[in-house]
């Protein structure tokens, strides 16, 4: 394999929770000889080279990667693949470990997603697409309530809400549509039937109509305690979720993945990268809730703790279109993720308070922080510059000695407005 001749110079994208476990996990690699991040964070700038150059201004990006001779470009968030990074990288002859623009809608527009899924024969809820508001409330008075409105587009995982009443769904077809709550993604919108189950994440590297299971993991999307308040972009996970081990998540991946690579591969816009399928866990079996076209965030921190195989050698084969590396191995121990916010979100976060204990968290028995929405002031302390600011992870032999570790490490951080869900990982024991 290359990877074994030759030592390689990474650039990873991005500057979330999700890139700061990424960069970690990618440091270990014996294949890598340099890695940069862009633009990063705190975190991740004791993992390699942060560099100034904001995840969404492509050409910068792949300028600096000619620039330095980069042999690999590694995606973390979705916006820069909707943007088309990895066509920009193809045209400047950079192997990059991600989906092409056209492959990105699987994540860039919900509408998209559903077609592939009905042109596929997918299991995932009756929907409609509405581009005006009086018809999606129309059809939301028509079907009743509970009831999900989603933002067609890239909403950085606030454009979902779970309506529990019609009053409810009206106002968020009114805060997307008219009132422009989410800009351009929520122009148009999905509405589509309420799902009920367990909601699980499923991890898989593809290449064309190959796929090939990485792990699953469970989120806890809502900011309040006992799954109540808003939607965020994650308040926590767990790895591995209860009751979906490995023969159910390679029976997800035939169910629910490989239809839709095949589905690609017949439209002309084939699938390359890591796919997250988020599904529901239904009476009636595994039923799909969306794609991502990334790892998640948080699942990515709660999972790739547990990574004991070389993560950089499957990155470069897929940038390759090719899946033949060695199997991704875990190790058998839980890990659970619990987010540290700021006060607000996900509405208006308070940024600005100084961060303390990040250090002392870290230096606690299986726990690790990663930083999210965090930067440094003039004094070079830390502080809060985002909604999501810490991911504070715990690797134990069972869930609930991961959810005490993780929880000691939370203790150990504070912050004048931090937030957090008390409850990450109950659902699991």
């Amino acid at each position: 394999m290359n990877s074994r001749r030759k030592e390689l110079r990474v650039l990873l994208v991005g500057s979330g929770g999700r890139e700061h476990a990424m960069a970690e996990t990618l440091a270990k690699s014996p294949a890598l000889s340099a890695l940069f991040i862009a633009p990063g964070n705190p975190g991740t700038a004791r993992c390699g080279t942060n560099v100034p150059i904001g995840a969404h201004d492509v050409a910068a990006l792949v300028t600096f990667a000619r620039e330095q001779k980069i042999d690999l470009v590694v995606p973390g968030p979705e916006a820069p693949l909707v943007a088309g990074l990895a066509d920009a990288c193809a045209l400047a002859g950079l192997p990059c470990a991600g989906p092409t623009q056209a492959a990105a809608q699987l994540e860039g527009s919900k509408s998209f997603t559903k077609e592939v899924c009905d042109a596929a024969g997918i299991p995932t809820a009756a929907w409609e697409r509405f581009t005006d508001a009086p018809s999606a409330i129309a059809y939301v008075r028509r079907k009743g309530a509970p009831i999900v409105v989603k933002a067609d587009g890239l909403a950085a995982g606030k454009g979902v809400v779970v309506a529990t009443t019609v009053a409810e769904a009206e106002a968020a077809i009114t805060d997307m549509m008219t009132g422009g709550a989410l800009g351009d993604a929520g122009r148009s919108v999905v509405i589509e039937d309420c799902l009920v189950g367990e909601e699980v994440s499923l991890f898989a590297f593809c290449a064309g109509e190959t796929a090939c299971l990485i792990g699953a993991a469970q989120d806890h999307k809502r900011i309040g305690d006992g799954d109540t308040g808003p939607n965020t972009g994650g308040m926590g996970a767990v790895s591995p979720p209860k009751g979906f081990g490995r023969a159910e998540q390679e029976a997800a991946l035939d169910l629910l993945v490989r239809p839709m690579l095949r589905e690609m591969v017949r439209r002309g816009t084939p699938f390359r990268g890591v796919i997250f399928a988020g599904l529901m866990l239904t009476e009636n079996g595994p039923s799909l809730i969306e794609y991502n076209v990334r790892f998640g965030d948080p699942e990515a921190e709660a999972l790739l703790p547990r990574l004991t195989s070389d993560l950089l050698p499957a990155l470069q084969a897929l940038a390759e279109d090719r899946l033949d590396v060695a199997p991704i191995t875990f190790s058998n121990q839980a890990s659970l993720c619990v987010i540290m916010a700021a006060r607000g979100y996900p509405g208006s976060p308070e940024k600005g308070a100084v961060i303390h204990g990040v250090d002392t968290a870290n230096a606690l028995e299986g726990v690790r922080v990663f930083q999210a929405g965090t930067t440094q002031n003039m004094a070079g302390e830390l502080v809060v510059s985002g909604g999501r600011v810490l991911a504070v992870c715990a690797l134990a032999d069972t869930v609930q000695e991961a959810q005490k570790r993780a929880y000691a490490g939370v203790k150990a951080i504070t912050w004048d407005g931090a937030v957090w869900r008390t409850d990450i990982g109950n659902r699991a024991l």
